[in-house]
């Protein structure tokens, strides 16, 4: 069985600036060494998106040297605070595709395969809604394909189901239909992984009339969205426990954990 190590939302701020006064590079710091010291273990970390909180360089550079002596293989993907071209000036041996999106493979052995979607829709009005235009959806269709026998599971920034707050669904993922059309084609895909709401949330993607995959969402690191599933605001934060998630991964089994490091 591997571990995979997964945080979200982590919302990296200029030095001094903090969120609902919470400092997101703390706690940042204090998740990673938290998981570091518990799960030395773990295969990969993923950071599923929101690495920013504006997307700019210096927060990407702040990010960079956060993670400099992490003993642990890091992969980072985008969000809907995110900067694509700022980010790759920082960290430009990231993997992308040749449209430029940053996405890609990680498969463990012959049993699994992890694929890392680019939700970011940027520089088009209403950007923090979730992107998966055709050419990310195309690339996505050939990285199912060739999975060949291996389970998959999709990690994503922005979640393909609806959360029950409604300024959160209002900034949700805007090409559901056509995400569910290429998965529907498929029998693989075992688990989808995301962020962007800043709550623990599990559910079901309903993408054929008998198929449905589990959803995980994961909290922040950082500030999280009260429960309060009747304000139409997508920017309300609350100090509660930071946290990332566990997965367990082996053939035909996967284990989704959380773990409130602040607690």
């Amino acid at each position: 069985m591997q571990k995979l190590l997964v945080f979200t939302d982590i919302h990296f701020t200029p030095h001094g600036e903090t969120i609902i006064g919470l400092d997101p590079e703390a706690r940042f710091a204090e998740g990673l060494a938290h998981a570091v010291e518990r799960h030395p273990d773990a295969a990969h970390l993923l950071i599923t998106g929101d690495l920013a909180h504006s997307g700019a360089v210096g927060e990407y550079e702040r990010l960079q040297n956060a993670l400099q002596d992490c003993p642990i293989p890091v992969h980072l993907m985008l969000g809907n605070h995110d900067d694509r071209q700022n980010f790759l000036h920082v960290f430009p041996d990231t993997p992308k595709t040749e449209a430029g999106f940053i996405q890609d493979v990680i498969d463990l052995g012959d049993h699994t395969r992890l694929i890392l979607l680019d939700t970011l829709n940027e520089n088009t009005p209403g950007r923090h809604n979730g992107r998966l235009c055709q050419n990310r959806l195309d690339w996505l269709t050939t990285a199912l394909s060739d999975a060949n026998e291996r389970q998959v599971l999709l990690f994503m920034h922005h979640p393909p189901t609806r959360s029950g707050f409604p300024g959160m669904d209002a900034i949700g993922l805007l090409d559901v239909e056509a995400f569910s059309e290429v998965l529907r084609n498929y029998s693989n895909v075992r688990q989808i992984i995301a962020g962007h709401v800043h709550r623990t949330i599990h559910g079901a993607f309903r993408c054929g009339i008998l198929q449905q995959i589990p959803v995980t969402v994961f909290k922040s690191t950082c500030h999280q969205m009260p429960m309060n599933l009747i304000v139409e605001h997508s920017d309300l934060s609350v100090d509660e426990p930071g946290a990332y998630g566990i997965l367990l991964v082996e053939k035909e089994e996967i284990v989704v954990h959380t773990e409130d490091f602040t607690l």
